[in-house]
């Protein structure tokens, strides 16, 4: 048989909600698939820790050492969805160094290891497919790398942590409180027993630090990418900017300066009449800014055995397309290639230019708002609008809402200490960064 004709033999380490779905989606699409790639590919080892009796694994190897599958001669393709960044790093480091090609839907992997991978893989002449790490069934990456090759990115904005927008959601749409909210979420199965990586931003930041790299040319930073959840967004925050023509978005925010990249991750003021803004529920959603072609909109289901699974197996075909035309693939793994990946600097968040929503309790007597606007003007920060709400309760203090123009956040930084500092001001105020995506 020749090696065109040849079955392509995978091996899948970890058969979990993606694993699973992407066995079942390779099997029962086996026919199209062949007719795609003009190759059979077979499920040929699959490594596991624990037994998955509700998943048919007739004429396939099972190990129990997961380490195996990427032993085995004669798996072509490593598939690893066991997540995390300790064991998966050597399953795919290993499998690159046996020349295997790989496939992945781990954003932290490739957030923070990402460009020690890609440089070994470039080294021995294999591929790392990698569109299932962000946004689950939405091609991003595919976009980011090819179809939005001709363009220069300007900036890109993207709703892509599921659980927090279902929780955001759900605030908005029936005033609940974040608390109640993240119990049903995890009983809904949207989010995990400990919820730090959805809530706190983290997940979000990961798949950030991705497509900021595809969209820059720029090494995988992590690190620096700033990150802020959504735990101490308020019920009446959602409500008052829902009033004022907006909506609360946890977002991940990557824009090209003349000082460097914006990369922050943190809950955004969006107009309502944005197409993003009305992306709900635990659907995700990219917008991305680019010359000449303008703004252009991915949307989707970002989690899931299917979605994932679909991008999963999107990127074994990508992989077996290259095997059959007997060439490595010619993408760059980046987008850009490995020389000309640029050093830009990333911005730290008190460098950063935007808009904000401030909401403080402020005593209702004469005097009070003078001198808060009296604070922000001397730091050169020009209020948009500012309104006085009803006390929420008996006391003498009102909730004030004020919105600003841009200014950089170190001025921001500096006015909120000094406005907390009021004695005629009670308890911290609040700030949400604001964006057009005009």
């Amino acid at each position: 048989m020749s090696p065109v004709n040849k079955p392509v033999n995978v091996g899948i380490v970890g058969l979990g909600t993606v694993g699973g779905g992407a066995l079942n989606l390779l099997r029962e699409n086996a026919a199209e698939l062949s007719r795609r790639t003009g190759r059979d590919i077979v499920v040929s080892h699959v490594g596991v820790r624990r037994a998955r009796p509700d998943l048919k694994l007739d004429g396939i190897t099972v190990s129990t050492d997961i380490f195996a599958v990427v032993r085995d001669p004669a798996v072509d393709i490593v598939v690893e969805v066991i997540g995390g960044t300790t064991t998966a790093r050597d399953i795919v480091l290993q499998a690159i160094a046996s020349g295997k090609h790989v496939v992945t839907a781990n954003k932290a992997l490739l957030a923070e290891h990402g460009n020690e991978i890609f440089a070994a893989a470039e080294q021995q002449g294999v591929y790392v497919a990698f569109e299932a790490a962000v946004a689950g069934g939405v091609p991003i990456i595919k976009v980011l790398r090819e179809g939005l090759a001709a363009n220069r990115v300007e900036w890109l904005a993207g709703i892509i942590n599921g659980t927090g927008n279902f929780i955001l959601t759900e605030m908005r749409e029936k005033g609940r409180e974040f608390g109640d909210v993240l119990a049903e979420a995890q009983a809904l199965g949207y989010a995990e027993a400990d919820p730090t990586f959805d809530v706190e931003g983290i997940d979000a930041a990961h798949k950030l630090t991705i497509l900021a790299s595809l969209a820059f040319g720029i090494p995988l930073q992590f690190a620096r990418a700033y990150t802020e959840g959504i735990t101490r967004l308020t019920r009446e925050d959602v409500s008052y900017a829902e009033e004022l023509g907006f909506r609360i978005k946890h977002l991940g925010v990557a824009r090209r300066t003349a000082e460097g990249i914006e990369l922050r991750v943190h809950p955004t003021l969006i107009p309502a009449d944005r197409l993003i803004a009305n992306v709900n529920g635990v659907k995700n959603a990219v917008l991305v800014q680019s010359d000449p072609v303008g703004a252009t909109l991915y949307y989707g289901a970002g989690a899931g055995a299917g979605p994932t699974a679909s991008a999963v197996v999107a990127d074994i075909v990508d992989v077996v397309r290259s095997l059959t035309a007997e060439s490595a693939p010619n993408v760059p793994h980046l987008a850009f290639m490995p020389h000309a990946i640029a050093d830009t600097p990333i911005l730290p968040i008190d460098a950063v230019v935007t808009a904000y929503y401030l909401r403080l309790q402020a005593e209702d007597k004469p005097g009070v708002l003078a001198e808060v606007t009296r604070i922000l003007s001397s730091r050169g920060i020009s209020i948009e609008a500012i309104v006085q709400k009803p006390s929420l309760d008996d006391g003498g203090s009102v909730p004030v809402i004020i919105l600003t123009k841009p200014v950089q956040e170190r001025d921001m930084n500096s006015a909120i200490a000094e406005l907390g500092a009021l004695g005629d001001i009670a308890g911290p105020v609040t700030r949400i960064r604001m964006e057009t995506l005009a």
